[in-house]
């Protein structure tokens, strides 16, 4: 069972957008808690806000998701209509181009509903780092505020090391913390070595701790990478394990064209060594 925070951010969705599909009855939580309100949800569901938002992006309304779900709409005809949608996505403009990676990521999730899409979950334990980063704030989990925000942040962190005096000893790593009401703060860092002290250039100079993670490699754009983030939670759920901590993506190679680009996405987990 996840937290609605936690949920929120396997789905990609905002909290308050969670909370909008249980009042109006469109997704339910599988549990609340009758002394507190708290809202749990299970991994399996995370199918079902595929759906929805696959179809609310399709331009439907929530009334009309609503009774499709209700029909039992199939992922053959979400694929039909798709389809359709993005005849007119691929003559847009740029940003609209982007929504349609994020529809296609859906519908992949949908597609594969758990199952690992071509590779396997690895237990590592990650040792201790020391990172210089930069940080700034996105609206929810949502790739359309996560986007536009990660990118100038990683560019930002780039050109201030340029003179921040520390020597990178690693690849750029971002991270992101949901702060308890929907806002996510966005963390872009690289490991350096360095004696940790004040802020240099406007980077803080931060410790991650020491731990296990489950990790998944995933090829390709970033606008793609929700399947592989799913397939996590779905293998933790399997296996009992939550979060500890927050989720980094690293990025081991990152050529001009990011279909080509290579990520390790790593979940931070309570004692994976027993499982």
């Amino acid at each position: 069972m996840f937290a609605i925070g936690e949920f929120a951010r396997h789905g990609r969705v905002s909290v308050r957008m969670l909370r909008h599909y249980d009042a109006i009855g469109l997704l339910r939580p599988a549990h609340v808690d009758p002394a507190t309100g708290y809202r749990s949800y299970q991994a399996a569901q995370l199918t079902e806000l595929n759906r929805i938002v696959a179809l609310k992006d399709l331009g439907f309304t929530l009334e009309q998701v609503r009774a499709m779900l209700a029909e039992q709409v199939g992922v053959e005809q979400v694929r039909d209509l798709l389809a359709l949608r993005r005849a007119d996505l691929e003559a847009a403009v740029a940003a609209t181009a982007q929504r349609l990676a994020q529809v296609e990521a859906r519908l992949q999730a949908i597609e594969l509903d758990g199952r690992l899409p071509d590779h396997e979950v690895v237990v590592k334990h990650l040792p201790a780092v020391r990172l210089a980063e930069l940080s700034t704030s996105a609206g929810s989990f949502h790739p359309d505020d996560i986007g536009p925000v990660v990118h100038p942040l990683c560019a930002e962190l780039g050109r201030r090391l340029a003179t921040a005096e520390v020597t990178p000893v690693g690849r750029l790593t971002c991270y992101y913390v949901e702060d308890g009401g929907g806002a996510v703060t966005v963390h872009a860092a690289v490991p350096v070595a360095t004696e940790h002290g004040p802020a240099r250039n406007g980077l803080s100079i931060i410790d991650l701790p020491a731990g296990d993670h489950a990790t998944l490699v995933h090829r390709g754009p970033m606008d793609a990478v929700l399947p592989a983030w799913q397939a996590l939670a779905h293998w933790a759920d399997a296996h009992g394990r939550h979060s500890t901590g927050p989720a980094r993506e690293l990025y081991l190679d990152c050529p001009a064209d990011p279909a080509h680009w290579v990520t390790e996405l790593q979940e931070p987990l309570a004692d994976l060594r027993a499982v």
